[in-house]
Parts: structure tokens; C-alpha cells; sequence
């Protein structure tokens, strides 16, 4: 009985080690499909041009705002951007902060009165609207998310605040370690001034869905916001052109200093730890040779 047993247990395994063979053999002379051709639309998709670098007044250790283009970047997000984007870290009053727009307060005063802001309850337990303060957020021009997306198709804008620092993208060797050194990091402001100046026609063989518009710099190059500047648009006060390309980089410059009201503060922080650094250096470098100086004379005496 434990004969037939071992022979039969003998048999399985030599029928699963000819199986096991023969499937080796027909995955090895099976072969792989051949590679389809990239279509035109995909070939579209595949290429993504790096944004433009372009010169900025705040770029580098020492570089600061331009007061005068933070002014105007702030009209055109007023008038254009905040139609469908929110921006609410940032409050009115911020924008007589040193370092950014320096509008004054009664500017401030005025430009938050000129919105309504919803509060409450009231001692009878409503909401009402009431003139903004300049300690108001900026308002959203939706009452939440969903009434937004119902608004748009669907779509829900992101909210701008911080905007300028979370749409970096990657330089790629060599380049990130020249921007260590050169303390390049308008990375963000450089890819939104190029989206916003990036729409162009519809090449052959890329096909779009309805609401999509083609642009050059955006991943995949189909973008759902259709082109939100025209020239003309929006009425400059202090001569500056009133053109697409001016509009995209005063309105980034703005998105910049709204990410970080406290830009120019920590800059100016920064050189002084340095040049406190260097200093502290000298001295203890002449301390050091002070002190070793007296171990060497007490050595040889």
C-alpha cells in the first residue's frame, strides 16, 4: 500500500515538472507584441516644455518687490482671478503689510468696505451682510466647494494662497545644484506666467472633450479653465502695457508675495544671520590662533 502510495505522489510531481517545462518553453518562443506607434495626441501629451526662466525684481538673496507690480497684480486678481478662485489665508489688512502692496489704510479701509461679508448670527439668530473690515479674509465668490463645482462644470478652482509655492516643478540635473548656489526658487511664478500665456491652438491629431482648452505648459495640455486674460482687460493707472504678457507676470509676481506676506522680512533676517556668521567665524579663527599661540610658547620654553 505505501508503494502505490510513493509511486502515485512519484507520478504527480513528474506530471507537474513536465507541465512546468513545457510552459517555460511556450512563454520563451512566445513573442511580445510589437509596440504601437505613439499616436499624434499622445505624442502631444508626452511633451511638456519646461517654463521660461524669466527676471523678477524679488529673485535672488537680496531681490525685493516691486510695489508698483504687486499693485497691479493685485487688480487683476481682483477683477479676473477672484470671478472663480478663492484666496482665503490672506486678509485686507495684509495688503498695507511692508513688503507687499503697501496700499495705505484708508485703502485698505475702502477696497474691504467695498465687499459685503457674512456674519453672525445676530442677537435674533441670523446671518447678515455687512461692509468688510480689514481684518476680513478675503471673501470667496462661492458660498462653499460644492456650489462652486456646480458652477463650473464640475471643476473646483484651487484656492490661490498659496499657489505661486505649491506649482513648482523639477529642473533635472544639473541645473538644481546651480539653483542651490544662485538661490533660484521662482520655479512656481515662472510656470504661472507661462500657463496663463501658454493657450494656443489645437494641433492636428489632438482631440479635446467639450470645456477643454489646449495649453502648451500645462501637464497633459488639457486644461479645463478656457484663457482668462485678454489684452485690454483690465485698465492700468500707471502707464504699464495693458497686455496678456504684463497681466501673467504681475498677477504671478502677486500669487509670489501672497504665499509669503513675510518674503522680504525673512530675506533681510537671512543676510543678517550670514553676515553675523561671518563675522563670528573671524573671531573665533583669531581667538583660536590667540590661544594656540600661548600653548606654543609654553611648549618651547
Amino acid at each position: 500500500m505505501d508503494s502505490m502510495r510513493k509511486w502515485g505522489l512519484g507520478a504527480a510531481l513528474a506530471a507537474v515538472g513536465v507541465l512546468s517545462v513545457a510552459s517555460i518553453a511556450f512563454a520563451q518562443n512566445e513573442k511580445p507584441p510589437a509596440p504601437q506607434p505613439a499616436t499624434a495626441s499622445q505624442k502631444a501629451e508626452e511633451e511638456n516644455p519646461e517654463p521660461p526662466r524669466q527676471s523678477w525684481s524679488f529673485a535672488g538673496p537680496l531681490g525685493v518687490f516691486d510695489q508698483g507690480q504687486l499693485q497691479r497684480g493685485y487688480k487683476v486678481y481682483r477683477e479676473v482671478c477672484s470671478n472663480c478662485h478663492s484666496m482665503q489665508m490672506l486678509s485686507f489688512r495684509n495688503l498695507a503689510d511692508p513688503g507687499g502692496p503697501h496700499f495705505s489704510e484708508a485703502q485698505v479701509k475702502a477696497l474691504a468696505a467695498s465687499f459685503q461679508i457674512k456674519d453672525g448670527p445676530n442677537d435674533a439668530g441670523e446671518m447678515f451682510d455687512r461692509p468688510g473690515r480689514p481684518s476680513d479674509k478675503f471673501p470667496w465668490n462661492f458660498a462653499n466647494a460644492q456650489a462652486a463645482r456646480a458652477a463650473l462644470g464640475g471643476a473646483l478652482p484651487p484656492d490661490m494662497s498659496v499657489l505661486a509655492k505649491a506649482r513648482t516643478y523639477e529642473r533635472g540635473v544639473p541645473w538644481f545644484i546651480f539653483d542651490i548656489f544662485t538661490q533660484y526658487q521662482e520655479e512656481g511664478v515662472d510656470y504661472i506666467s507661462a500657463l496663463l500665456n501658454g493657450y494656443t491652438q489645437t494641433p492636428a491629431g489632438v482631440t479635446l472633450a467639450p470645456g477643454q482648452y489646449y495649453n502648451v505648459y500645462f501637464p497633459g495640455h488639457k486644461i479645463g479653465m478656457p484663457p482668462p486674460l485678454s489684452d485690454g482687460q483690465v485698465a492700468y493707472t500707471d502707464g504699464a502695457p495693458a497686455t496678456v504678457q504684463q497681466y501673467s507676470r504681475d498677477v504671478s509676481a502677486f500669487l509670489m508675495w501672497a504665499a509669503e506676506p513675510k518674503f522680504e522680512e525673512r530675506k533681510a533676517l537671512g543676510l543678517r544671520v550670514m553676515i553675523f556668521l561671518v563675522v563670528f567665524a573671524v573671531l573665533l579663527y583669531f581667538t583660536k590662533r590667540r590661544i594656540w599661540a600661548r600653548v606654543h610658547e609654553d611648549a618651547h620654553a
